[in-house]
Order: structure tokens, then sequence, then C-alpha cells
């Protein structure tokens, strides 16, 4: 299978014990025995009755170990997701780590006039066409908002923006059923057939409950509709711990687990062996702003433990974030939250990584911020793979032959490893007259540049005429 990423060979970061993950999965298991959790989905809730959950007041629902562990089992530990044209890009699982963007930011930063305006739909279209052309960015969600496509078929008209300027896969929004029906139908047409689809998904549904422990109708359908199809889904909760769960670490992962876990429970039994993806949010709340601290140490930290859960005790791939900041601008603050959260998320082996580019917690996006992060993907990926140890790399050859006191840089193994370096795209590494020559600009202007230069010059392979065709009947009959 082609991948984008290397096995790495760095040993794994691990924040708790086995003897731990058991406990966080008792106290999961122990707060949906005795808690319960609220399911607004008759077809949810009938499915937990029939295989042998407590139901009480039509629906309140009461799980137990066995469900869980049932679910545990059935859901794969791998999936492999595809481009646009067919060939698997993304395989899930382990410690293989796929950085790409987020969604449905209200605002963008400008990077032409600093602007914070709101985010329309000619620029999901820019900011997919630039995902495609970043060759550290594996996958793209649709970054912002569009206000200006009626809100009844907006998801429909991103995916479709996704769909027509990369071939990279995607990870979805949608509103309803519906919307989430539609999209499945534009990829379908893309692949060849619903059933081709399922063969070889092209996107990730991001879905999520609402914390602490509720599970909507909206959110359920949309869970159920993707296991009927066999297509992969991350139910995802998006919690802020001290005021939607428990301030602390261990008490946020163990609320999270529980709600993912009901949820892994409703979408086997709807379809055993349906792929699902585990992991979800946990930044604590600011007391001060009220906001969520998307890149504070205690969210890094959580997320590292609720992935080590997914990956090491339920063997399931795992969902995350990085390159992202609490910063209103792509700067200094920007750029060390946004770092420190991609390298992390590398150390941890988080399977997919969203959020690339994210600014004000998700409120604001950047396209700079998004180029510099490429680039420190790329640093993050070529330090992941390690120290290859063998007679080549040892080079004692090579020594023998330079000997003492002389110079390796005409040698044969200089010439033939030099580029194995990783080489910056938007980092300077001249000297300080080298720099000044070329204008002396800073990095942020060096990634604006090349903000302008993809735009002004990148054109994605086209789609397929006859599918393109498909889409656009399908968003017709939204009008």
């Amino acid at each position: 299978m082609k991948q984008t990423v290397k096995r790495f060979n760095a040993p794994p970061l691990r924040y708790l014990t086995e003897e731990q993950m058991k406990e966080i999965h008792a106290a999961a298991i122990e707060i949906l025995e005795d808690l319960g959790t609220v399911v607004h989905h008759e077809e949810a809730v009938d499915l937990l009755g029939r295989a042998g959950a407590f139901v009480q007041d039509k629906n309140r629902v009461y799980i137990s170990a066995a469900l869980v562990e049932a679910a545990i089992r059935s859901a794969p530990g791998n999936i492999n997701i595809y481009d646009r044209e067919g060939t698997p890009v993304m395989c899930l699982g382990g410690r293989q780590v796929y950085y790409g963007t987020g969604s449905d930011c209200p605002n963008l930063l400008d990077s032409f006039s600093g602007e914070r305006r709101h985010f329309l739909a000619a620029d999901v279209e820019k900011a997919v066409r630039l995902v495609d052309a970043l060759p550290h960015i594996d996958f793209t969600m649709s970054m912002g908002l569009a206000p200006d496509v009626p809100s009844d078929r907006q998801y429909q008209h991103k995916y479709a923006f996704m769909l027509r300027n990369t071939t990279k896969p995607q990870v979805i929004t949608a509103a309803d059923r519906t919307s989430l029906k539609d999209i499945a139908d534009m990829a379908a047409a893309v692949r060849g057939g619903r059933a081709e689809l399922s063969r070889k998904p092209l996107f990730v549904l991001y879905d999520e409950p609402t914390s602490p422990l509720v599970h909507t109708h909206e959110a359920l359908d949309k869970l159920l509709f993707m296991a009927e199809y066999r297509l992969p889904v991350n139910y995802s909760p998006g919690i802020m711990a001290g005021a939607t769960a428990p301030v602390t670490l261990a008490g946020a992962i163990a609320q999270a687990t529980a709600e993912i876990l009901a949820g892994l429970v409703i979408h086997q039994l709807k379809m055993a062996g349906a792929p699902f993806v585990f992991g979800g949010g946990m930044s604590p709340m600011d007391m001060q702003s009220t906001q969520p601290t998307y890149s504070s140490p205690e969210a890094v930290v959580s997320q590292a433990g609720l992935c080590q859960l997914g990956r090491e005790l339920y063997r399931l791939p795992s969902w995350g974030f990085g390159g992202c900041s609490a910063s209103k601008l792509a700067d200094e603050q920007a750029v060390y939250e946004a770092g420190l959260y991609i390298l992390m998320a590398g150390l941890m082996g988080t399977n997919i990584v969203h959020d690339v580019g994210y600014l004000e917690f998700g409120k604001t996006y950047s396209f700079d911020l998004l180029v510099m992060c490429d680039e420190m993907i790329g640093y993050v990926r070529r330090m992941m793979e390690g120290i290859p140890v063998d007679p080549e790399n040892l080079a004692v050859d090579a020594i023998k032959r330079v000997g003492i006191g002389g110079h390796f840089l005409g040698d044969a193994h200089t010439l033939a490893h030099f580029r194995d370096n990783w080489q910056p795209g938007i980092t300077d590494r001249r000297t300080f007259d080298a720099w000044q020559e070329r204008g002396g600009t800073s990095m942020g202007q060096r990634a604006k540049d090349k903000v302008k230069e993809i735009l002004e010059s990148h054109q994605p392979k086209p789609i397929a005429p006859d599918a393109d065709t498909e889409i656009e009947k399908i968003l017709e009959k939204l009008k």
C-alpha cells in the first residue's frame, strides 16, 4: 500500500501505564452502567434495548461492560482511506500520523489585507487549493463556514469545493442525515457507485455527542448512516474540562471514553465491523476568558492519554488535534503553540490530526499559519524517522577513504546521501548578508508570499467530467 508517511522509528510517547488505562476503562464502564447516558434516537434506543441494555423513561440507557467489550472486538483496528483517484494514501491504525485542516471557522484572517472577516465560499475554494499544493498536509476539511451559501445546502456546496479542488481525502462535517446523504452521493459519483465508495472510502465523518453524556438525534442519525454504509466515522466529544466534564485530566478522559464507547456500541450494533475512529477533544476551559484552551499543556496531555487508550487498549484508529492556537494572529504565540502540538501529535502517534491552521480557539482560520505548519510537519516527520543504523549509514568505508584530517565534501557517500537531509521551504538558512540581499523578510512574510504564489499559480488536477456532472446535478436539486 502506498504510504504518505514513513513508519516511525522513534520511540512512542506513553503517558499511561497499562494499569492506569484499565482504571480509566473501568471508570468509563462504571459511568455507563451506573449513571447511564441519554439517547435521543428511537432506532438507537431500540438497538440498545434489543441487545440487552436497560432502558428507562424511553431514552435513559444503561450500557453493560459486555456490550462495550463486544463492540470493541467487532470494530476494525485499521482503516484505509483513499484519495480521489482511488489510491490508498492514509492507513489509520498503529502509530501512522496524518495531518490535515479543521472545518467551519466563521472568520478568516486575510493573508493580504490583515483583516479578520467572514470566511466566504470563495475562501473555502482557495483554502482547499492551498491544501492540494502543500506536501505535508494529508487531508482537507472545509476550514470555513460560508454564510453567503444558504445554510440548508452549505455543507453540500463545501464538499463540492473539496472534491473539485484537491485529489486528497477529506474529513467532513454535515448538518444532518440529508446533507450527509448528498455528500455520500457526490463521493459515490467520483468513486463509481456507493458500493465502491464503501470499499474505498474517500472521507471520514466528524460527528460528536453532546457532553456530558447526551447523544442527540442528529448526531446519532449521522452515526447510524455511516455504519449502515460502512463508511468511516469519528464520534468525538468536544469537552471543555471544568465546564462540560471534570476539570481533572483523568476525569475528563474517563467521561470522554464513556461517551465515545456509547457511540461505538450503537454504531457496531447497527453494523458489526463498520469502521470507527476513536478520539475526542478535552480542552480545559480558561476560567478568565471562558474559552477552550486548545493548545494548553493539559489539552495536549489529555489527548495523549485518550490516543494511547484507543491505540493500545482498544486497538482502534485514533483522532486528535495539532497545528492550532489560541492566538488571534499568525504570530509567535501561534507558531509555538501550533508547533508543539504538531510535535506532540507525532510523538503520540495520533492517526488523524486535524485543525492545522486554526486560530482563536477555532473561531478564525489563517492561510499563513497553515503554510508555516506544513513546514513544521515536514520537520517533525524527519525527526520521527529516527536514526537508521546499517553498514551504509554507519559509513565506515567512507571514513576510511577520507582518512584522518580529510573532508567528506567530494566523497561518493556524501554525494549519495546529502539529499537525505530535510530541506525547508520557507525557513531561511542563509547568512545575514544573503538573507538581507533577498529582502530580509520574516518567516511570516515568506508564508504570505507562498500563499500568494500558490493561489496565483497552482491548478489542482481536474475532476473527471462525468463525476463533475453528477455533482452538479446533486447541487442543482438543492436550489
